[in-house]
């Protein structure tokens, strides 16, 4: 009498969980009806159309890593500038981009290479000039995130999320000036 009635509570419970465990509809990463959350909705609805003249230009895969890192989602960042073409990971800006992706996400060293090799592109040497990229806005950005990054790994610190207090140390080391004026 106890074991049919253990059973018969057992099969219960599991056809309870059977039903209620049915088939779900698919649902978006980014549930949240933020303005930036939109955005994002909008630019992958725009890249997404099937496009027979042109292939995703390196303005609109930057745009849209811009967008990931705004609603705090540096993996789809990091998988889009991956899967882009090589014509579009060589776009500076989309380089750059991706090294604030990657450090977002804890990955300091390849973040601090790939700020350096913009700022290899920015500089030029003897033989090739700079890059046209190049303005007063990237060279700043880049060579500020290029000292923020080193002055992370000299703490020691690859993923900056998982540790805050030592990042903001080093963050506050590395973006202290100090200006002495000379009468």
């Amino acid at each position: 009498m106890v074991v049919w009635r253990l059973t018969g509570t057992a099969l219960l419970c599991v056809g309870a969980l059977w039903s209620a465990s049915g088939t779900q509809r698919e649902r978006p990463m980014l549930a949240a009806r933020t303005p930036a959350a939109m955005a994002v909705a909008t630019l992958e609805a725009s890249i997404g159309r099937p496009r027979s003249d042109s292939p995703i230009s390196a303005t609109d895969t930057r745009e849209l890593v811009q967008a990931y890192l705004d609603v705090h989602q540096p993996g789809l960042a990091v998988v889009l500038v991956a899967a882009a073409s090589e014509e579009v990971r060589g776009d500076l800006r989309v380089r750059h981009a991706y090294a604030r992706a990657l450090m977002e996400q804890g990955r300091n060293g390849e973040a601090l290479a790939v700020e350096r090799g913009v700022l290899a592109a920015c500089s030029g040497d003897g033989a090739t000039p700079p890059a046209p990229e190049c303005d007063g806005v990237l060279i700043p950005s880049a060579t500020r995130r290029t000292d923020i990054l080193q002055a992370l790994l000299a703490f020691g610190v690859e993923d900056t999320p998982m540790h805050p207090e030592a990042s903001y140390a080093a963050y506050q080391n590395a973006t202290r000036e100090a200006r002495i004026l000379l009468p």
